[in-house]
């Protein structure tokens, strides 16, 4: 819709810009025309990490954590990617530093050995084929590995190291690259994890508890935190965001 707006619609997104930062016409536009309190109820609830009594994490940040979960593989959503990256680089992130993020989302398939292996343990024990628990030499030293380079052990990896202790150090090089290359500081490295594992479209608790877990040794707040949980809820919009220029369209072309 290319329609004039409004001026109800235009103190919208007047505040809008004021309260984020940014205006996105691919993104906002046709959610403005079609329905402004829908868009004006959104900005309220989007802004309380931006506002300064509630404000803990430094907007850069704020836009990296925006990235991890526009570009998790449960999520790929371009237009956020591509504004977000636009905003980071505008705070002063480097081309290194999203890309470590983008590193950090993309070992995100890992959940499906995470998850699904253990439930294989169980299922061979019960027909009678239970996996010896007691690790090898080998497997004990990919175990020190991981947690010399990480810094944690979770046991949502032992049965994966028990099962394919080859699958787990090929997987210990992928998931490392960001943490050799070290552009984010540990406790930010965090939050993306968590973003990314808190996101609705991915919900997966053993990481979740591990990365908050790791974010306050790293310093991290609870109001820090919290606010992590606050940026990743915002991405229910993505409903309306994706739709809404769909149904801005067959409207255009109904009144043609």
């Amino acid at each position: 819709m290319n329609e004039k707006l409004t001026p109800h619609q235009t103190a919208i997104k007047e505040a809008f810009i004021k309260e984020r930062g940014y205006w996105s016409t691919e993104i906002w536009e046709d959610v403005l025309q079609l329905d402004p309190d829908f868009l004006k109820a959104y900005l309220k609830f989007s802004a309380v990490p931006f506002q300064k009594n509630h404000s803990h994490i430094d907007l850069k940040t704020k836009e990296l954590i925006y990235i991890a979960f526009d570009v998790a593989a449960t999520h790929m959503y371009q237009p956020g990617t591509r504004q977000h990256m636009e905003n980071a680089l505008g705070y002063g992130a480097t081309p290194e530093e999203i890309m470590e993020v983008i590193e950090l989302a993309s070992v995100l398939g890992i959940h499906a050995a995470t998850v699904a292996s253990p439930i294989l343990m169980e299922v061979l024990a019960e027909n009678g084929t239970p996996v010896d628990a007691e690790m090898s030499p080998r497997q004990k030293e990919l175990k020190q590995v991981f947690i010399d380079e990480r810094g944690y052990w979770s046991e949502m990896w032992d049965s994966v190291l028990l099962l394919d202790p080859d699958f787990f150090e090929a997987y210990l090089e992928f998931s490392g690259v960001a943490f050799k290359h070290n552009h984010l500081d540990p406790k930010i490295r965090e939050f993306i994890c968590l973003t990314v594992d808190a996101a609705a479209t991915h919900l997966y608790e053993p990481g979740i508890r591990v990365h908050m877990r790791n974010a306050i040794q790293y310093g991290a707040t609870k109001e820090e935190i919290m606010e992590v949980l606050e940026l990743a809820s915002t991405l229910g919009i993505h409903a309306a965001t994706v739709s809404v220029p769909i149904l801005s369209r067959l409207v255009n072309k109904g009144n043609e």
